[in-house]
């Protein structure tokens, strides 16, 4: 995608989110779809802290988010040729792969699984927080665990704003459809979500006719 221009006020938001986040710290930022509250998803003290902000089970684990494609490999060990095509289909957007992680991805991150869900979001100053990171990055709701999600920077800074380090305002987001989330392995793929991608787009982007259930 195309280097994308901020005026002076987002470019100071970004640049502190990015120092804070790099920091070990933890930032409530826009996506696409709902506001998210973000850590480096390999700290793993940075991570407990998003649970706890949160009030969020450890068992469940969180979705990381990159910039761009060639972060992939920081995340996930293996990205087979399947997921390739589904992501440069659908990335930036709403498209969740989930992948066998990295060993620098700790378990938790994910729950205690080997796999690690992941996304790029649609909103353009997030992409540019995660490419100046240069790192995978939480990104979980920004709302307390049962709570309704955050929409703009005043509703999560209500929720969480007392337990993070940075907000980084970009106004109100759309609330849309959750992104859909499929499992890839090797040659075959499995749908756990629908959502904001249907089955029968993935499923042709795939070149398949079904999926293993």
């Amino acid at each position: 995608m195309t280097q994308n221009q901020f005026d002076t006020d987002m470019e100071i938001q970004i640049n502190r989110a990015v120092q804070v986040l790099k920091n070990g710290g933890v930032v409530i930022f826009p996506t696409d779809t709902v506001y998210a509250v973000g850590a480096l998803a390999s700290n793993t003290h940075a991570v407990n802290r998003v649970f706890d902000i949160k009030g969020r089970t450890n068992t469940k684990g969180l979705p990381a988010l990159i910039g761009d494609i060639s972060q992939i490999h920081q995340v996930a060990k293996i990205f087979p040729p399947l997921a390739r095509k589904l992501a440069a289909e659908y990335w930036p957007g709403g498209l969740t792969l989930v992948l066998p992680k990295t060993d620098n991805i700790p378990l938790e991150l994910t729950g205690g699984n080997e796999t690690v869900a992941i996304r790029i979001p649609n909103q353009a100053a997030v992409i540019e927080m995660l490419k100046r990171v240069a790192e995978p990055v939480t990104g979980t709701s920004a709302n307390l665990s049962g709570c309704k999600s955050s929409l703009n920077a005043s509703e999560a800074k209500i929720q969480l704003g007392d337990r993070v380090d940075f907000i980084l305002d970009g106004g109100q987001v759309s609330g849309g459809v959750e992104s859909t989330i499929v499992t890839v392995n090797n040659d075959e793929l499995k749908i756990i979500r629908q959502g904001a991608i249907k089955e029968s787009d993935i499923m042709k982007t795939a070149g398949k006719t079904g999926y293993s259930a």
